[in-house]
């Protein structure tokens, strides 16, 4: 898995923005599903140890990467989000998370970088006899990138990463799943979500 100059220092500079864990997706050209050419947060209540997406906000997300013409592929199989300290390793709850979100998608990845850098990258798919694979990360200076924009970085973190304090996130722990939405859910219609197939997947 590859990641643009721009989408890696964007990550790495949301990452060390503030304490708490952030979390979004990547999304990708319509040629190369493993390329991430951006980063994109969605509004969320984060605390060092958690994050929990507003559903509202990831249906508007949805909503606007369609709007800009592009496939539920490119904008919504992509996980990423950040860990404290130095160990990019799913935690139960990210396991969770992963299989009951996307469990139902032909593809998905679930990326993770740790405080210290390093990171974790993993790809399901499902069809035919379906595998796991960890992947290999790297950014890639091949194609042109977009200068670093660091005001706007700061808005979109503003805007998006909620903090909670430690007494209100041990009250939410138990009731707020830490991602929630469905990629296939109703409003979305079903000629676009059309799942990238295997085939598609390793060929193009």
């Amino acid at each position: 898995m590859r990641f643009s100059p721009y989408a890696w220092a964007k990550l790495l500079y949301l990452r060390d923005r503030g304490e708490a864990e952030i979390g979004g997706f990547g999304i990708t050209g319509p040629q190369d599903p493993l390329l991430i050419e951006q980063f994109q947060l969605v509004r969320q209540h984060a605390t060092p140890l958690t994050v929990g997406f507003d559903d509202s906000a990831v249906a508007e997300y949805f909503d606007e990467q369609v709007d800009r013409g592009l496939r539920p592929e490119q904008f919504a199989r992509i996980w990423i989000h950040t860990h404290p300290g130095h160990s990019p390793l799913p935690s139960r709850t990210d396991e969770e998370t992963f299989e009951r979100v996307f469990g139902r998608c032909d593809w998905a990845v679930i990326f993770i970088l740790a405080r210290g850098s390093a990171s974790y990258a993993r790809l399901r798919f499902r069809s035919g006899p379906g595998a796991e694979l960890l992947l290999a990360t790297e950014v890639d200076f091949r194609a042109s990138f977009a200068s670093s924009d660091t005001t706007a970085w700061d808005a979109e973190y503003a805007a998006n990463v909620l903090p909670l304090h430690l007494p209100e996130w041990e009250l939410l722990a138990d009731v707020q799943p830490p991602l929630s939405f469905d990629p296939y859910d109703e409003w979305l219609d079903p000629s676009v979500a059309r799942p990238l197939s295997v085939s598609e997947f390793l060929f193009t």
